[in-house]
């Protein structure tokens, strides 16, 4: 299975940010539950394998599960690790092997959901060749913009893409070349409550002319909260809590947090595989 292949299968989502702390993970893992809430088969690769942020996000959930005897849906997943090959050519072809053995792996799901490391690699870059949907999630920080564009020293204009957003354009280029459909890249604005107006407008600004220069979409994200740093050690998300057996008391920020989630979902707008039944929106 090679990103360059005519394929057919499951629809494949990537969460791409060469930057940490971004919410990769907790939209991944909110992502994978919705999906399975809706009766789609999903398989999880997890290319952050040394970090592993998401593969200790569903351990901690298979845990949870065995231990308050709550039946949580659980995706099937995989690691792929970086190789420690001596050379360049070695190491390239290993990861490519590791990765379409893994995407085979889940050749009979609907969806793949793939966590990207915060950082440059081969690995990363090849994962997003395999994007049909590619959500970059952002803080609302022109720290953050840094990784879509250069701006200008008043905070006004885009000056250039980033080295990231020319990645993104490249893999862009192969798949039409290869007769694939284009990549729906998505940036997610998180904390978005808690920049003050003036930033708020400038980074709406600068977003809003990045996006019809490089072509990405632009929907909400998620709050600073708490509870998403909470559930993550019980495995749960926000889609989770009416369920009995998770220990959490639902109040009015998990109200808030999970409108969060709906309208993120609503926004990114995935399409539903005529092979799944769904079950219900979560």
């Amino acid at each position: 299975m090679t990103a360059a292949a005519d394929r057919k299968g499951p629809h494949v989502v990537v969460l791409g940010n060469e930057k940490g702390g971004s919410g990769k993970s907790t939209t991944a893992m909110h992502l994978l539950v919705a999906l399975m809430k809706r009766g789609h088969s999903v398989g999880c690769i997890d290319l952050d394998a040394r970090q592993g942020t998401l593969s200790r996000y569903l351990e901690n959930r298979a845990r949870t599960a065995r231990e308050n005897g709550v039946a949580l849906d659980l995706p099937e997943s995989r690691r792929v690790h970086r190789s420690e090959a001596d050379t360049r050519a070695e190491v390239e072809a290993e990861e490519r092997a590791r990765l379409d053995a893994a995407l085979s792996g889940f050749a009979h799901c609907d969806f793949i959901v793939m966590d990207t490391p915060g950082s440059d690699s081969f690995l990363s870059r090849l994962g997003h060749s395999f994007a049909d949907t590619l959500i970059t999630p952002l803080n609302d920080s022109f720290l953050d913009l840094d990784l879509l564009a250069r701006v200008d020293v008043e905070g006004r204009k885009v000056i250039s893409p980033s080295v990231y957003s020319q990645m993104v354009w490249e893999q862009r280029q192969l798949r039409a070349r290869a007769g694939q459909a284009p990549i729906d890249w998505i940036v997610m604005r998180n904390r978005l409550g808690h920049v003050d107006a003036r930033n708020k407008r400038a980074m709406t600004g600068l977003l809003t002319q990045l996006a019809k220069r490089i072509g990405f979409r632009l929907v909400p994200g998620f709050g600073e909260r708490v509870i998403f740093r909470e559930l993550f050690l019980k495995g749960l998300t926000l889609l989770d809590l009416r369920e009995e057996g998770t220990g959490v008391v639902l109040n009015m920020s998990h109200v808030a947090a999970r409108q969060e989630v709906r309208a993120l979902l609503q926004a990114i707008d995935l399409p539903s595989p005529a092979a799944a039944a769904p079950t219900g929106r979560p």
